[in-house]
């Protein structure tokens, strides 16, 4: 690689991860291709971005775009979305599914370097999708409340009625 195609590299995944909300780094080891394109194509659905980039080249992005420093070994994949939960999510899910081929090492989310522990917690939050369909249910429970004690208010009416 050459070293201008390695500058291409740095400054895409600098501005990428500058402009996004967590940087989820996983270790896999022994992960065919079809495993990771289904990583893809469910990091694709959640609004998240899949790189395999070299260490050396992300630890320069991370520093570029002010995140700090990181050391990383190993063979990683790195996973960034807009907001806190979804790489984290999607991260999660794929290491539940992988058991030892695929490992969540650490991460940054929102501009600080987290570990593992952290990640996990933010995978086990709700989705913003999630916590505006319960807010939703709560706003709208009074009016079904309502709509069924007149629905049984009816029926018993029609019973008596009918008696």
């Amino acid at each position: 690689m050459n070293k201008e195609r390695k500058t291409e590299i740095i400054n895409y995944l600098s501005s990428e991860f500058k402009n996004s909300q967590a940087v989820v780094i996983c270790s896999f080891n022994g992960i065919s291709h079809k495993e990771l394109e289904n990583l893809r194509n469910d990091a694709k659905e959640n609004n998240t971005k899949v790189e395999v980039a070299k260490n050396t080249l992300v630890q320069v992005a991370v520093k570029n775009a002010d995140l700090g420093s990181i050391e990383i070994s190993g063979n990683n994949i790195f996973l960034w979305s807009q907001d806190q939960i979804s790489a984290c999510k999607v991260a999660d899910k794929f290491a539940n599914l992988q058991n030892d081929k695929f490992e969540i090492k650490s991460g940054i989310i929102e501009g600080k370097i987290a570990d593992l522990e952290t990640v996990n917690k933010f995978a086990k939050l709700a989705s913003k999708e999630e916590l505006i369909g319960m807010l939703l249910s709560v706003w709208t429970a009074p009016a079904r409340y309502f709509v069924c004690g007149l629905d049984n208010l009816r029926a018993k009416k029609e019973e008596e009625e009918a008696a």
